[in-house]
């Protein structure tokens, strides 16, 4: 475990993962391009979820990289990240299920969400955010839900169109529990350490 966070704190590595991010981030954008041509300016932040999520998780690296935390990002990454990490998963093995159809494309979506939601979780130990940066962080994720799913403005899974109430439903707890895994693996665990001191 101690070879694990010497491994993370190592600056080539987060150089390298800062590499992999930045890459993941604009093929993200690129992937949600046919999507973005048709969305109404107003809701084009909240429509490219998770290459959102990454490019969060660009600026958490860099300010790692400067020895610096930039708490916002931090809250908004090790949410997002774990949200729609798990969400992308989860739709393509729903898609599966429905049409008995997997294919390459699938499995890299699978595995890099995979690791999406991973990576946000490694750095648990070294976000220094507070209460205010998670309320925050929060609200944007629960108002994606209502832009997404009141607005119609969620992921295109065409062959899911049928199960969009389920769906929604799903994406909205998985919300809650991606904000509550936030506040008891960083800011309780700071209250508990604080009693303890």
């Amino acid at each position: 475990m101690e070879y694990l966070s010497i491994v993370l704190k190592d600056r080539r590595f987060l150089f390298l993962l800062l590499i992999i991010n930045i890459l993941g981030t604009v093929y993200g954008y690129y992937w949600y391009g046919n999507q973005l041509a048709h969305t109404p300016a107003i809701f084009l932040p909240f429509v490219p979820d998770s290459p959102t999520a990454s490019l969060f998780f660009v600026f958490v690296l860099v300010g790692f990289l400067l020895n610096r935390n930039f708490k916002l990002f931090e809250a908004l990454a090790l949410i997002t990240l774990f949200k729609y990490g798990v969400w992308a998963v989860v739709m393509n093995l729903l898609t599966y299920g429905v049409t008995g159809f997997f294919n390459g494309a699938m499995l890299m979506l699978v595995l890099s969400h995979s690791g999406m939601a991973l990576q946000g979780l490694l750095y648990v130990k070294e976000y220094r955010f507070k209460m205010i940066h998670l309320v925050i962080a929060g609200i944007w994720t629960l108002h994606n839900e209502i832009i997404d799913y009141v607005f119609g403005m969620m992921p295109t899974y065409s062959m899911l169109n049928n199960y969009m109430k389920e769906i929604g439903y799903f994406t909205f707890w998985l919300s809650i529990i991606s904000i509550l895994l936030a506040y008891f693996l960083v800011l309780h665990k700071d209250a508990s350490h604080t009693k303890k001191v």
